[in-house]
């Protein structure tokens, strides 16, 4: 035995499947210029590739569709009169497109309807894509273009006049400007597109309140002298880094926008390679994708706890220099592929890498696919630059995996039902453990709503009966007499309270009258219930629901209990007050049969905790026999 602990993980076997060359996209001309940026961007449609064009800039837009080798000329989205240096999809219309360019514009594009990269015309008669805006702005170059991802139409840009601008598309003008103090090399918006996040040339990490265009957070990031990349994780409050140490050692490390000022484990080293990580999140499944730049590796790790516990690598003789990773609802539900990279190849070729998790079973997996992101912001510009702040809605998975396309999934947020179920029981607790006596626990008819409400009812009756302690002998007799009474007919009673009087006990009106109400909730058990159901008498409704004890209980008045002050002390409750012996055998009766119903919640709780582990086992044996099928 080595001792060595697996950590358990469901993503921990998920491998990287590459594609064969004729799958791929082939006789492309990446854009050979030296801006770190990713090069390339994806949606579910798309692919767009910055290109190598003389005579101005321009990028390709290829449907995905659309694999193999493509022809010499295919139609460019030209406009620009400098190299393309980044773009983004909008990710609310997979035919808008953002550019940022050298020469300081920026550009958006709608692909036509029906695009194709192999046009029935002739080569010459080729027609390039032309602009549908142009956003004005930066006197320097454009080096990076953001979609905000919850509101609709709010881009931002990053130049080289050391500034972000926030534009409104639809205004055509730029909203908001962020003076960031030197060249952005990378930047990232939170979940709910209030927060930006850069990393710069001057080392430091930037957290920015958009709309009061101030930093709320800045620290120093990664040491050394390449750029640093910076991807914050979806909806969470964390953020992930990548850059170098002073020794020119990769580094990863996480910040908490609370504490921003050191990362929260300090700065893991990856390894001394000289490329530049570049960070993907899947927000889904809390897993972090590294690509490095210059090199074929891809590793990924899953945030469990802050922490990044490295799941494995996919590892590729062919270095990629730029990549791009799809959203979560365009890949391929049916092979379990929880994600797709598409990364370029010697500038010529991009190949889509999937990541799959290995499993044999054809039916929809939904513990790896939760709901994700859809096409609905969730405001408009206007909304979000007056300060509505908001999480898009999502949409089913499955849905998508039956083919019944894009379902929104409506009140899918369970806190705040878990929170009110956790807070309901506190009031109810209190009594019990300051008053043991007078605790009243109001019973609804269906037993699965008597832990819904524990509370209101008991607060206003905490009234106690005061009674002097009964003596040891007396004790000892009411035990004896309780055993030698209903010891030759227990199964029956507990059959009878099981159908009749379980759930009727609580219906009678006296209830409101009485100074101690009745408690007979299946699903709360206690310590201190026998020693309460002393003092606890029972409305007038239980002899009808108990008629099988009763007659037996009249015949044998108990001598032993008569000394005892207790009964005397609450018979102005009980249905008969005129004898004491019927006194004293009544509350006798329910005595004992709250015992009963005691013990009978009691085997109801051990009977479904069995059912569980039955269905528990059941389930793992129809996995096991899917997996050996």
């Amino acid at each position: 035995m080595s001792g060595r602990f697996v950590r358990s993980s469901k993503y921990r076997h998920v491998f990287g499947r590459s594609t064969r060359k004729e799958q791929c996209y082939d006789n492309l001309r990446v854009s050979r210029n030296a801006w770190d940026t990713n090069l390339i961007k994806v949606n579910p449609k798309h692919l767009a590739v910055n290109w190598e064009a003389g005579g101005g800039g321009a990028f390709a837009v290829i449907p995905l569709e659309e694999r193999g080798k493509l022809p010499e000329r295919i139609p460019l989205f030209r406009g620009h009169t400098a190299v393309v240096l980044d773009t983004d999809w909008n990710p609310f219309n997979d035919d808008l497109i953002a550019s940022g360019s050298d020469d300081g514009k920026v550009f958006l594009w709608r692909v036509p309807e029906n695009f194709t990269v192999r046009p029935d015309v002739e080569a010459d008669d080729i027609q390039d894509i032309a602009p549908v805006g142009k956003l004005s702005g930066h006197p320097k170059k454009v080096g990076h273009v953001l979609f905000n991802p919850a509101a609709e139409n709010v881009l931002a840009t990053a130049s080289g006049d050391y500034t972000v601008k926030i534009w409104d598309i639809e205004a055509g003008a730029p909203k908001l400007t962020l003076n960031v103090g030197d060249i952005v090399q990378s930047q990232s918006w939170s979940g709910n597109g209030s927060l930006l996040v850069t990393t710069s040339r001057d080392k430091k990490l930037r957290i920015w309140d958009v709309r009061q265009e101030r930093p709320a957070h800045e620290s120093n990031g990664h040491s050394g002298a390449k750029n640093s990349r910076a991807i914050w994780l979806g909806e969470r409050d964390r953020i992930a880094t990548t850059g170098f140490s002073k020794m020119s050692d990769r580094q990863l490390a996480l910040w908490d926008i609370r504490a921003a000022r050191e990362p929260m484990s300090g700065f893991k080293t990856l390894d001394s390679g000289s490329g530049v990580c570049m960070p993907f999140w899947d927000e889904g499944n809390s897993c972090l994708y590294l690509a490095g730049r210059g090199d074929g590796n891809i590793r990924y790790f899953e945030v469990v706890n802050d922490k990044f516990e490295f799941l494995s690598e996919y590892k590729s003789a062919d270095p990629q220099r730029g990549i791009a990773f799809m959203p979560k609802r365009g890949v391929n539900m049916h092979e379990n592929e929880i994600a797709r990279a598409y990364k370029t190849i010697n500038d010529g070729y991009i190949e889509p890498v999937s990541f799959i998790v290995p499993r044999r079973s054809d039916n929809f997996q939904d513990d790896i696919y939760p709901p994700t992101l859809g096409l609905t912001p969730a405001m408009s510009s206007s909304e979000w630059l007056d300060g509505k702040e908001a999480i898009p809605p999502k949409i089913s998975m499955a849905s998508l995996f039956d083919g019944q396309g894009l379902k929104e999934i409506e009140g899918v947020q369970e806190k705040p039902t878990t929170t009110i179920d956790a807070s309901e029981p506190n009031p109810a607790a209190e009594p019990v453990a300051n008053k043991p006596e007078p605790v009243a626990e109001p019973v609804a008819k269906k037993p699965e709503l008597a832990v819904a409400k524990p509370a209101p009812e008991p607060v206003p009756e905490p009234t106690p009966v005061a009674r002097p302690a009964p003596s040891m002998k007396e004790q000892g007799g009411a035990m004896a007499a309780m055993v030698n009474k209903f010891a030759d007919d227990e199964e029956g009673a507990e059959s009878s309270d099981d159908d009749s009087s379980f759930e009727e006990v609580p219906k009678p009106v006296e209830r409101a009258r009485s100074t101690v109400t009745e408690s007979a909730s299946p699903r709360v058990s206690s310590p201190l219930r026998p020693k309460e159901t002393e003092d606890k008498p029972e409305p007038k409704a239980e002899p009808k629901s108990e008629p099988k004890p009763e007659p037996k209980a009249e015949p044998k008045p108990q001598p032993k209990p008569e000394p005892k002050p207790e009964p005397r002390s609450i018979t102005p409750i009980t249905s008969s007050p005129t004898a004491s012996e019927s006194s004293l055998s009544t509350s006798a009766v329910h005595r004992e049969i709250e015992e009963i119903k005691n013990l009978i919640a009691e085997q109801t709780k051990t009977i479904a905790s069995q059912s569980k582990q039955m269905q528990s086992l059941t389930s793992e044996i129809e996995s096991l026999k899917s997996k050996l099928n």
